[in-house]
């Protein structure tokens, strides 16, 4: 029990790892105060470019699948890696190491879940891309792709506990993205591609 939950607290800390914000504060820097003031690849990449926001989105993928092996190895009961898995995104979303705020969960949520339930997450990631090129919007992508997630748990009959860990990742995805669907429902959205000035 005690190497369980030392897992989750790992899981945790590897998930609150503000990897957007340490990849910006390299370059001089502070991501949060340009753009959405958000710390994930999306923002980085209107703020800062290609390559930065290329190095977070593959670090903060790669968190959220280290958080489930950290998770699984200290705890190996199936429900261990999903509980993992939820703890990953809600470091990175309330990460201890920026007074609990963060981002908003999709890409450490999809390392995640490609360590536990890579088959439902391939199709997601289809989904992402098909939205994401014919909208550009990465945020309408990002709802559509996380909502097939639980889906395609449930359909490809994975342990329960990894559909229950995927809806709740949703709902925190959700929930995170609330002044994008209001910018959406408005019209104001920014769409892929669109830069913000860094002075």
């Amino acid at each position: 029990m005690v190497l369980t939950l030392a897992g989750f607290l790992l899981a945790y800390l590897v998930g609150a790892l503000p990897m957007g914000y340490l990849v910006a504060r390299a370059l001089g820097v502070d991501i949060r105060k340009h753009g959405s003031g958000n710390i994930g690849a999306t923002n980085v990449l209107r703020a800062l470019g290609k390559g930065p926001a290329a190095i977070t989105l593959l670090l903060d993928v790669a968190k959220g699948y280290a958080a489930v092996w950290i998770a699984l190895a200290l705890g190996p009961e199936p429900w261990g890696g999903s509980a993992g898995a939820a703890l990953a995104v809600v470091g990175n979303c309330w990460s201890v190491f920026l007074g609990l705020r963060g981002g908003k969960g999709i890409a450490t949520g999809l390392g995640a879940f490609l360590h536990l339930i890579p088959l439902a997450v391939l199709p997601a990631m289809f989904v992402w891309a098909i939205v994401a090129l014919t909208f550009r919007y990465v945020s309408l992508a990002s709802l559509t792709a996380t909502a097939c997630v639980p889906i395609g748990a449930l359909v490809l009959r994975y342990h329960p506990s990894t559909a229950l860990a995927a809806l709740a990742v949703a709902l925190i995805i959700v929930g995170r993205h609330r002044d994008n669907v209001a910018r959406l429902l408005a019209g104001t959205e920014r769409k892929l591609g669109e830069r913000v000035s860094v002075s």
